[in-house]
């Protein structure tokens, strides 16, 4: 019996032991959400405090449009009036001297000399007389100013600024399925369609199509957007491709789909050759591709010849001849905006989504909403706010570079970051060429692409800075930039040269 207890005693206590266990890392666990309780109240309270700064510099604006009309009402009333008053006093000198020639002529004691003139004088009084008819005595204008703010619908958003429930996170889309039915082969040509699975909620925002070299070799993106069928053109005849596709939206990207086996004809005359099933002739056409420059074959749509001058000296040749290629080419101008599907949620948009900010203390991530994959390539970036000397950071980057760290910690972006001193360059968390020479708010920062030389080059107010930044760059790279909310930029004139991949011209 003895033993029997102190079993059962022991095996409670094994019981009570694990709870206790359990309780101490509950409690380290609360402990840690005090401390996370605070950082998030920090920055909440800053972002909050950004907000309303942002409305009060809109009100100030605004108050500043009014005060230039009042004063524009002001002006015209006062120059109303003195143009009466000078109209007045001359017709009132007028007036005044006909009447003292009046009575010098009524003292006159020649009878015949008045009798001469004094018709005339009649007529002519009472003529002056009929000029101060009704309403030249009378004010053209009010002193009263007509005007009238209507501020109630403004006081009573304010009474009604309000926290609102942030929305929850999407989670990463599931795996898209190829739809093999509609896959198919045609001489050098592939078409590739595939969608999400049919139970699927989670919300896509594009795709990314792989393709490999047709010999086993690494994959590479040939298409980003918002299409679920690509046609990729210009594959090696008699060789066998690799394809596989993945899905993203803001919080991330999905796994790869299954990979799908294409088989090109021996030769161009070669029949149509389809995995298992033909697709249909109108959808084939759809979108048509190379999968090693990762373009869309379209004509540029923007009419004109490119425009640029550069200061030359003696260290910045590599970027001067670069932008004089650029310049003499004759090729179209063309723009990008920022994106807002891609960013991250902390970025704030504005100016048709060219000017951007950020709500964090930390470095938030935004990319270009154009892709560039071959050519050459050069936009510039005004720094419109600049507080506090913040690091900002500028370059390029994969679509799915990280959102949430400063441009160049991971391997999808290679970028410089800037203070108001100096410069690094910055891909895959590694820091280079440290370089004197800073920014300020109303500095300019160039960003020179260079897919045919595959190199990347920056300039600050159009001197280069540094040297090349990097070399070998090979693949489809978005305009980046990384910056919390002590600065604003917005993108200026971009020029380009060669073809790009963009999301408006893929939709």
């Amino acid at each position: 019996l003895f033993l029997s207890l102190q079993s059962q005693l022991s095996q409670a206590l094994n019981g009570l032991s694990d709870r206790a266990k359990e309780a101490k890392e509950f409690l380290v666990q609360l402990r840690n959400m005090v401390q996370q309780i605070q950082e998030n109240s920090v920055e909440f309270e800053a972002c909050l405090v950004a907000q309303c700064d942002a409305l009060i510099d809109a009100l100030n604006r605004r108050k500043a449009q009014l005060l230039s009309r009042v004063n524009k009402e002001h002006e015209h009333k006062l120059k109303v009036v003195r143009d009466q008053i000078s109209h007045c006093t001359v017709k009132l000198r007028q007036t005044t001297g006909l009447m003292e020639y009046c009575l010098e002529v009524i003292k006159e004691n020649d009878p015949s000399g008045f009798l001469q003139i004094s018709d005339a004088l009649i007529r002519r009084v009472h003529l002056t007389e009929d000029q101060w008819g009704k309403g030249t005595l009378t004010p053209r204008m009010t002193t009263d100013f007509d005007l009238n703010l209507d501020n109630a619908p403004l006081l009573q958003s304010i009474h009604q600024l309000d926290f609102v429930q942030m929305k929850v996170s999407s989670p990463v889309p599931a795996p898209p399925i190829l739809q093999l039915e509609e896959c198919c082969t045609h001489n050098n040509s592939a078409t590739l369609s595939w969608k999400q699975p049919p139970l699927s909620t989670v919300q896509v925002e594009g795709y990314i199509l792989e393709l490999d070299d047709g010999n086993g070799g690494q994959f590479r993106e040939v298409y980003v957007g918002k299409e679920t069928m690509c046609t990729v053109d210009g594959l090696h005849f008699n060789s066998t491709y690799s394809a596989r596709v993945k899905a993203f939206n803001k919080s991330g990207v999905s796994p790869y789909s299954k990979t799908l086996v294409l088989q090109t004809s021996e030769d161009t005359q070669s029949e149509e050759q389809t995995l298992p099933f033909p697709v249909p002739l109108e959808r084939s056409q759809l979108r048509r591709m190379s999968p090693f420059s990762s373009t869309l074959n379209l004509q540029p749509s923007f009419p004109g010849r490119s425009y640029f001058e550069l200061r030359s000296s003696a260290h910045q040749l590599s970027l001067h001849s670069s932008l004089q290629s650029l310049n003499s080419a004759g090729e179209p101008i063309a723009w990008f905006s920022f994106d807002p599907s891609s960013a991250h949620a902390d970025i704030i948009f504005s100016n048709d989504n060219l000017t951007v900010t950020c709500n964090s203390y930390d470095d938030r991530v935004v990319l270009g909403k154009t892709g560039f994959s071959k050519g050459l390539h050069y936009w510039e970036l005004s720094i419109d706010r600049y507080d506090n000397h913040p690091d900002p950071a500028f370059g390029v980057a994969r679509i799915d570079v990280l959102k949430d760290a400063m441009l160049g910690k991971d391997d999808k972006a290679w970028a410089m970051y800037v203070d108001n001193n100096r410069s690094w360059f910055m891909h895959n968390n590694s820091h280079t060429n440290r370089t004197e020479g800073g920014i300020t708010k109303g500095a300019t920062v160039g960003v020179l692409l260079d897919l045919t030389r595959r190199t990347l080059t920056f300039s600050i107010n159009e001197d280069q800075q540094g040297p090349v930044a990097f070399e070998n760059l090979e693949g489809l790279f978005f305009p980046a930039v990384s910056l919390n909310r002590n600065v604003q930029v917005h993108a200026l004139t971009v020029l380009w040269m060669g073809q790009t991949c963009s999301e408006a011209a893929v939709a």
